[in-house]
């Protein structure tokens, strides 16, 4: 066993077992959208490494911005104090989300996120002295792994452990176009017992299977959301700053959410960093000089300056030119690739929206599906890093990915359909 195996069996890693199937592979460098591993091999990153890169690996210019804050001022309590970072980086976010949001607060990751944005809903019916404690989420919802995240998150694998430890929350259908007008009358009949708030993944579901669902339902379900005054929640944690195509998720929509939760590229990839915004509905219920109607909540890295700035950086690389126009060309040539998938092969299920495309394979379904560890082993024999959710596969790339390496990814997939079996008949 060499040294670093040595030392990796200390660490306990995300999502695995502790008698993993696989080896961890030992990275060593990693640049645009190629992994460097130890043995020499290079891998086309398919998944933006778990969702949160959006320009490329070690990207000089983030990596600049990084260095140059690090020099000045690395870190400083955020209660009583705060820096030109911060503040120059909620005055680009509440400007580029344009959903009409007057404050955020800063966290450290998705779920913190979230956690945070729970804690304003439910805070905010007790500011105002009318207690309202329920939630109301989508099915197959996933938010994240603390307490209050998981318990908006659709009952699964990576939760059911601590079922009956989480809060009691409402699930709606997910919004496929037949459930449609199901799902909203579940809603309507919700509403009577006075929800506090609904929390969605606006338009894109990503544990779940990345499933898509309308942007004219989630416009009608907001609708009668706010007309009861239920505060309306998007997380896009996962569909922010252009993986639908558009900046946001929530620009797709009419009806404007009351709070948002980003993360994941938030920081183009570099580092931690979570934010919730409110709007002004939110705020006004906490700017009143009751000591008790504070919101008491805080991170000891919260507004960590090196992460507002490299947000920064990432942000302005984001608004310029040459990046709106690769999210535009890589979403038109995933749509492609979607169609081709759909005329080609049998399968299940075939899903995109701006950069994203996944597909469910019709076999045993399920995240902890059989089929997952032979996708994953696949892929990682090609040189390819695919992460299947159970029987789904999806792509998921950073914007700087070549259209070699996409088209790569692309020819793989349809020689596993086709050596599976999985090609459509000819009509005779």
């Amino acid at each position: 066993m060499t040294n670093w195996e040595h030392n990796d069996n200390l660490i306990w890693h995300p999502y695995s077992s502790l008698m993993p199937v696989f080896p961890n592979l030992p990275v060593v460098s990693a640049q645009g959208a190629h992994i460097h591993l130890k043995d020499g091999r290079t891998l086309i990153d398919g998944v933006s490494s778990w969702w949160v890169n959006l320009h490329g690996h070690s990207h000089p210019i983030l990596a600049k911005a990084l260095y140059k804050q690090a020099l000045e001022l690395e870190h400083v309590i955020f209660a009583g104090f705060t820096h030109q970072p911060a503040t120059d980086l909620a005055a680009e976010l509440i400007d580029y989300t344009a959903c009409d949001f007057t404050k955020l607060f800063y966290s450290d990751n998705g779920s913190t996120a979230i956690e945070v944005a729970l804690k304003m809903a439910l805070q905010y019916w007790m500011n105002i002295d009318q207690p309202r404690h329920k939630i109301v989420a989508l099915e197959g919802a996933f938010h994240g792994d603390t307490f209050g995240a998981m318990s908006v998150s659709g009952r699964s694998v990576f939760n059911k452990m601590f079922d009956s430890l989480m809060w009691e929350v409402d699930f709606i259908p997910f919004p496929s176009e037949e459930q449609e007008e199901h799902c909203l009358k579940q809603f309507e009949i919700l509403l009577a017992q006075k929800p506090a708030a609904l929390i969605v993944e606006p338009l894109l579901q990503g544990t779940a299977g990345m499933r898509v669902y309308r942007p004219a339902f989630l416009d009608c379900l907001f609708a009668l959301a706010k007309k009861e005054g239920v505060i309306c929640i998007a997380d896009e944690v996962l569909t922010g700053f252009g993986r639908t195509g558009k900046p946001f998720a929530s620009h797709y929509l009419k009806e404007k959410p009351d709070i948002m939760c980003l993360s994941k590229g938030l920081t183009g990839g570099t580092m931690p960093f979570g934010v919730t915004l409110a709007n002004q509905k939110i705020v006004a219920a906490f700017d009143v000089p009751d000591l008790d109607k504070i919101l008491y909540h805080g991170h000891s890295y919260t507004a960590n300056p090196l992460a507002c700035a490299v947000s920064l950086a990432s942000l302005a690389l984001l608004k310029e030119s040459s990046c709106v126009v690769r999210i535009a060309t890589l979403s038109a040539f995933q749509k492609a690739f979607a169609q081709q998938l759909k005329t080609r092969f049998q399968l299940e299920r075939v899903d995109h929206i701006g950069t994203i495309v996944s597909f469910e394979l019709p076999v045993e379904p399920g995240y902890l599906s059989t089929i997952r560890n032979e996708l994953y082993a696949f892929f990682l024999a090609h040189d390819v890093l695919l992460r299947p959710l159970g029987n789904i596969l999806y792509i998921l790339p950073p914007y700087c990915i070549e259209i070699k390496d996409l088209e790569r990814i692309h020819e793989l997939i349809f020689k596993l359909l086709e050596t599976k079996g999985f090609s459509l008949k000819p009509i005779s």
